[in-house]
């Protein structure tokens, strides 16, 4: 589902199903918290979304198109490589830090029933983070900034682990510690890695 489909009410929805999610975990969202969080009825939700699974699919490409939007701002031409890769995971850890309800949603491929729909929502907003980090790496191996000893497809896939390991471990801390501090930290270990 895309934003721009999206109802002001379902973005109410979305929201309400986030803050269940950070509290309780997908289990923990149902139709019935999820009404009694609203103060709606079960059909009121069941009017804007036939399940949870849909929720979540509409969380993570409501997701997507704000990454996308996000990270457009983030590069700046005006910027080198490093600098607007540094840009694009700080806005990263800035966002999930306020909203972290969108990790839960994106590490819950496997935990519900409409797998093939979920995983092909995370799928697309991989693609998103590949969009606009891909061309950032390669102007970075193609000045200089970073190394060329590896490909940059194998980079990609050590700076897209990295980020998605420290989200991981940050989701089943609970959200208990910085994730902005350890954020910076992990990127100024990637950076001193992939350095030319």
């Amino acid at each position: 589902m895309l934003s721009n489909t999206i109802t002001d009410r379902q973005l109410e929805i979305i929201e309400a199903a986030g803050k269940i999610l950070t509290v309780s975990g997908v289990v923990g969202l149902t139709i019935k918290n999820l009404a009694k969080e609203m103060g709606f009825s079960e059909s009121a939700i069941y009017r804007h979304f036939e399940s949870k699974e849909a929720i979540v699919v509409a969380m993570l490409g409501y997701l997507a198109e704000n990454m996308d939007k996000r990270l457009q701002k983030a590069i700046s031409n005006h910027k080198n490589p490093l600098e607007n890769l540094e840009s694009i995971f700080l806005d990263q850890f800035t966002f999930f830090a306020q909203k972290p309800h969108f990790v839960v949603a994106v590490f819950s491929d496997g935990l519900l029933d409409d797998r093939q729909n979920i995983n092909a929502s995370i799928f697309r907003i991989m693609q998103v983070k590949m969009k606009h980090l891909m061309p950032v790496v390669m102007q970075g191996q193609q000045q200089g900034f970073f190394t060329n000893t590896i490909t940059t497809e194998e980079l990609m896939h050590i700076i897209m682990g990295s980020f998605r390991l420290q989200m991981f471990k940050w989701r089943i801390a609970n959200f208990q510690f910085d994730i902005e501090r350890q954020g910076k930290n992990m990127l100024h270990a990637i950076s001193t890695l992939i350095k030319n």
